[in-house]
């Protein structure tokens, strides 16, 4: 924290003294990557359990996946990682995948059909946050032994409930959560039953290019080269990923030559290094979505009339042409654009008469208080300022409830806040990713704990939504599924009680000689070893 200390003293003074850009001072080692990044949102490296943003990008660095992609050609789709080959049966319910050789866990054990078998039988038997993203295909507790099976140390069977889209079924194995681990290493670290849950929390069993050596909570994240890495030898043999909060430390930081991608600059920061010697900024249109969400526990917040007059209290064009300039644009559909079925109709602008009689209809004519559970975040935090002003212009009485990443999600995981607002980036390339969390709830009773449903998060039942968006994964006409989910999203813009705003263009600051940065576009997360400097 002292060193830490010494980047904000020397931020402050550069901005008192003036400065707009300082030299480069130093660099960092050739082989080694520095990110300046938030991070205060990792709670576990279990491909199991890991649902966070952060998380995401040390697993996609430690784990393969049975399929993955290409990060210099992702526009190409998915391709074969550690199974070489699959072949799906005439019915559709059954994908058989034989698994490629030469692949190797950091401990120096072969990656065999059995652990595949183990990693997705458990990532289902753990029952944690991302498991319907497997779930959805009718594995259970119950059946996992049947319907999951490595018939030998080459093969892996698995069997649906029912025919799906090849292309969705194979992009859920690409998410977070078809990591495979080491079952001899995992079992080894068993505690109670847990499976090795406890002991991935903080420790990584994977076949990447990378493996976890030390991680301090809201400090760092430290990767070293795994020894027994299968592919091309990266030429990062070493990546830090530090905890930095505020922008103007990320850019001084940068600027001083201590690090070598800035993660989190804020637009003005971006600006002010436009003539900054030795820096390139590279833009990149990403997957994630920034929204509110409204919880329908709260009696208020659940009359829709009320969550009408938010939508249209909301100053869009206002935020996106101020502190968002650059980063995020105005997008108030759950898919993203570059999805199937990306709807580009904005209904709602800022539009305050709008907004009051849209109010003056409900049951809550003079609005009533409400809290904002927002992460301690710059860009998150404006838009939680820019709320609490333009809402309050309807007569709520709005109050900002922040904390850390981990905080503000453990609120909203337990259904515990008003409103919440955050990002949500799609866990796999297929439009099901969003729509089968903001336009589905099998069960919205609290013990159902189904927290990777956004909808269940918000207590919100979506009703003939569920229906329709359950038939969309089944569709196999392409046109025909654009459809439907430009229809769900239609329904969903007017009565779901969720506001979305904003669709994400990151703005990734680095040294000029980094080349192959590539954060994941709208497909997946940072992928470190292809990098070069």
């Amino acid at each position: 924290m002292k060193q830490r200390n010494r980047f904000i003293a020397a931020a402050v003074a550069a901005m008192l003294s003036g400065a707009v850009a300082a030299p480069v001072l130093a660099e960092t080692p050739p082989n080694m990557l520095v990110i300046a990044n938030r991070i205060d949102d990792i709670k576990t490296f279990d491909p199991a359990e890991s649902f966070e943003f952060a998380g995401a990008d040390v697993s996609r660095n430690v784990y393969e996946k049975l399929v993955n992609f290409d990060p210099l050609d992702l526009e190409a789709g998915f391709g074969p990682q550690l199974a070489e080959s699959w072949e799906i049966s005439e019915d559709g319910t059954t994908i058989t995948f034989t698994m490629a050789e030469g692949h190797v866990f950091a401990s120096g054990n072969p990656v065999t059909a059995k652990d595949a078998e183990y990693s997705l039988r458990r990532a289902v038997l753990l029952n944690k946050t991302p498991s319907f993203i497997l779930t959805q295909f009718g594995f259970t507790a119950d059946n996992v032994e049947e319907t999951i099976v490595a018939t030998d140390d080459k093969t892996l069977v698995i069997t649906l409930d029912k025919p799906y889209a090849q292309s969705f079924v194979l992009n859920c194995l690409t998410a977070t959560i078809g990591g495979i681990v080491d079952s001899q290493t995992v079992m080894a670290n068993e505690v109670d039953g847990d499976m090795g849950n406890e002991w991935l929390r903080t420790n990584t069993a994977g076949s990447g290019p990378y493996k976890v050596v030390d991680w301090k909570p809201n400090e760092s994240v430290l990767m070293d080269l795994n020894p027994e890495y299968g592919g091309d030898k990266p030429a990062m043999e070493r990546v830090i990923v530090q905890h930095i909060q505020e922008s103007a430390t990320q850019r001084l930081m940068l600027e001083r030559g201590d690090i070598d991608v800035a993660r989190n600059l804020s637009p003005e920061d971006v600006a002010g290094l436009g003539d900054a010697d030795g820096v390139k900024i590279v833009d990149e249109q990403r997957g994630q979505i920034m929204y509110w969400s409204a919880n329908q526990k709260n009696e208020m917040l659940a009359d829709p009339k009320v969550t009408e007059a938010l939508k249209y209290a909301t100053d869009y064009a206002g935020m996106e042409g101020s502190f968002l300039d650059g980063q995020w644009i105005t997008h108030q559909a759950f898919l993203p654009l570059s999805f199937l079925g990306a709807l580009e109709d904005k209904p709602f602008s800022y539009d305050m008469d709008a907004a009051k009689a849209a109010l003056a209809e409900s049951g809550f004519a003079d609005c009533g208080p409400i809290k904002i559970s927002v992460r301690e975040a710059q860009e998150r935090m404006d838009i939680a300022q820019s709320l609490q002003n333009t809402w309050g212009q309807l007569g709520c009485d709005v109050e900002l409830i922040v904390g850390t990443g981990a905080q503000t999600l453990d609120r909203y995981r337990a259904r515990e806040h008003d409103i919440y607002l955050g990002a949500w980036g799609p866990d796999y390339p297929d439009p099901n990713t969003n729509a089968g969390t903001f336009a589905l709830n099998p069960d919205n009773a609290d013990e159902a704990g189904n927290t990777g449903y956004l909808a269940w998060r918000n207590a919100w039942d979506p009703a003939d939504m569920n229906d329709a968006t359950l038939a969309a994964v089944q569709e196999n006409d392409t046109a025909a599924r654009k459809a439907m989910y430009e229809e769900i999203q239609a329904e969903f813009q007017q009565v779901a009680p969720f506001g979305i705003m904003f669709q994400r263009i990151e703005q990734n600051a680095m040294a000029e000689n980094v080349e192959n940065f590539v954060a994941g576009a709208a497909t997946t997360a940072v992928s470190y070893w292809v990098i070069t400097k």
